[in-house]
């Protein structure tokens, strides 16, 4: 019997990685895009700037709030899954996801702290999550794994790096390792997702493995990331980024992509490699000074980062609690809306500068509204056991 005091993190929310992160990362979502559209609305609400500008706090907020939610819920499922070992749940989890909240809070509330107590609120997640995940790794040796670990020590210390400097080259390295990871867990489960999507389909589709492609797309973006550090605006830049565009769409050939589109899980997440490809192009026309960063930086963002968010999160969430991998038609239309998000972000100021904060205002109104139909949807399931009796 539990104690008392541990009724609480009883509930199967505290189960799973993925229930308390993906709800939090989603109502996140809409409050800091909310207040961001707000902004250019000119409703008079400004996003918080006691610590950074207002688009310093939103390029931090969307990489260490929104998507590290994400990739905190997802790893935290995954890593049982790799390892065989107990997830982290109840008093464990509710502890890791308090320090994801305070590191919100000290970013976007003047709680009257010295700037470094803030700073140092902000940077407790990242090692207490590295440090759950390092232990399960470590004591059964996966070894296939261990660049999590890595990818999470460069954010650390790239947020580290901003906080003390509010220079944005860190946070353009945070994001390079974000797309990191889409890439190397895109390249796994994207391939096995869509083959046994079609198989149920009665469709004889075959996974083509590709270890060598799968390192030279990881190799790849590690020179992106060299040369946006040190060469951002040279021929170097668009050069690797134009070698990374070309090697991950080669990589795509294998996937199936055009024999996806009947089954919404699955295209979702096609969609966002595919942004992945097509941001990596822009970056190319950057190098190339075709266009400032600033302005091609959201198909990675809004695009890549967007879709594959939403995708995985309404797919883990159905399969994780035990629910068939079907959508409704909601789930369908917030995918589509996605889309439309990083297209109006990316290429209406491009089309219609003189429209460009109109552009960011409806572009921010969509997104709050397909984070909102996954709460809508699937909120109910990430506080509820599992119907199959199995553990939460």
């Amino acid at each position: 019997m539990l104690k008392p005091s541990n009724k609480l993190f009883s509930s199967p929310f505290w189960g799973r990685g993925f229930r308390p992160f993906f709800f939090s990362g989603a109502i996140f979502a809409i409050i800091s895009i909310c207040a961001w559209g707000a902004f250019y609305a000119g409703t008079g609400i400004v996003p918080p700037t006691f610590m950074l500008n207002p688009v310093a706090w939103h390029a931090h907020e969307m990489i260490y709030g929104f998507s590290m939610a994400i990739v905190a819920g997802f790893l935290l499922t995954a890593v049982a899954n790799w390892t065989g070992g107990a997830p982290a749940r109840q008093i464990h989890l509710a502890t890791l996801c308090f320090l994801w909240w305070i590191g919100r809070i000290a970013m976007g509330i003047d709680l009257g702290l010295p700037q470094w107590s803030s700073i140092m609120l902000e940077l407790l997640f990242i090692p207490a999550l590295a440090i759950s995940l390092a232990l399960p790794l470590f004591r059964s040796w996966n070894k296939r794994n261990f660049i999590f670990l890595s990818i999470l020590t460069i954010l650390f210390g790239c947020d580290a790096w901003f906080m003390l400097t509010a220079n944005m080259t860190p946070l353009y390295v945070a994001l390079m390792m974000i797309l990191m990871m889409v890439s190397l867990i895109g390249g796994r489960v994207i391939p096995a997702f869509t083959v046994a999507a079609l198989r149920r389909q009665g469709i004889k589709a075959f996974q083509t493995d590709q270890p060598k492609m799968d390192i030279a797309a990881l190799l790849s973006l590690v020179l992106v990331t060299i040369t946006l550090v040190f060469a951002k605006d040279s021929l170097v830049f668009g050069v690797s980024a134009a070698i990374s565009c070309v090697i991950h769409a080669i990589r795509m050939r294998h996937y199936h992509t055009l024999s996806t589109f009947n089954d919404p899980l699955v295209w979702i997440l096609h969609a966002g490699y595919a942004w992945l490809v097509l941001g990596l192009g822009l970056f190319a026309l950057v190098g190339f000074d075709v266009f400032p960063i600033n302005a091609v930086v959201h198909a990675m963002t809004a695009g890549c980062i967007g879709s594959m968010v939403i995708g995985m999160m309404c797919r883990v969430t159905l399969g994780h609690t035990g629910r068939a991998l079907k959508v409704d038609m909601m789930t369908t239309v917030s995918f589509v809306t996605i889309q439309a998000v990083a297209l109006m972000r990316v290429f209406g100021p491009m089309i219609m500068p003189e429209h460009s904060t109109s552009w960011i205002i409806y572009s921010a109104a969509l997104w709050v509204a397909c984070f909102s139909v996954y709460l809508f949807c699937y909120s109910g399931f990430l506080f509820a056991p599992r119907p199959d009796g199995q553990e939460a």
